[in-house]
């Protein structure tokens, strides 16, 4: 059984209406860790670089044929940790190209629950934009172009969604059973 989880509020940040996710984490688990639950939240693919800021540090994969020595692994910081030096609050970007900036918010701290399997998905909203797309401006753009036929950019952009991942996209229709599935996985 896990001792204690956190509830995590997951935004990505200037988006509206707002795209959200809240999961129960266990308090053990590492920010590598968290970065998988919030790639399996947000339905991200992981192809890109990404890192946390919390209590005036950043953390992410080093890579010894880039040193940064402002960046320590997420691998060896747990969210116990930083919990208990007081951060309830992390900015953890994704894709540094378009530079997807998540709000990660620690809601509650609260004994496990025997017999559940952390983490866990809790609930959420709207779709998260396709890899790729080209930061804020160009997810803008692209829901545009989705839901106006008449968009100049209408075909190429439905075109490309499809060509990349199979359907369509609809910005409301977020598939909450596939991210249950994704984090599930996670827990196992």
């Amino acid at each position: 059984m896990i001792d204690q989880v956190a509830r995590i509020r997951i935004s990505l940040i200037d988006t509206a209406p707002e795209i959200w996710r809240r999961v129960d984490v266990p308090l053990e688990a590492s920010l590598k860790m968290l970065h998988d639950i919030i790639q399996g939240a947000m339905g991200w693919m992981d192809y890109h670089l990404w890192e946390f800021e919390a209590g005036g540090k950043r953390y992410g994969l080093p890579d010894p044929e880039w040193p940064d020595d402002s960046l320590s692994a997420a691998s060896t910081i747990k969210l116990k940790v930083l919990i208990d030096r007081g951060v309830r609050q992390l900015l953890y970007t994704y894709d540094m190209g378009d530079n997807w900036e998540h709000s990660i918010t620690v809601e509650a701290v609260e004994d496990g629950q025997p017999g559940v399997k952390y983490p866990r998905y809790v609930d959420g909203a709207r779709r998260a934009p396709p890899e790729d797309v080209g930061g804020m401006p160009g997810f803008e753009n692209f829901v545009d172009a989705i839901a106006d036929s008449g968009h100049p950019g209408h075909q190429e952009a439905t075109s490309w969604h499809f060509d990349c991942y199979g359907n369509s996209f609809d910005p409301a229709g977020f598939d909450e059973l596939a991210a249950k599935l994704r984090i599930g996985d996670i827990a196992k």
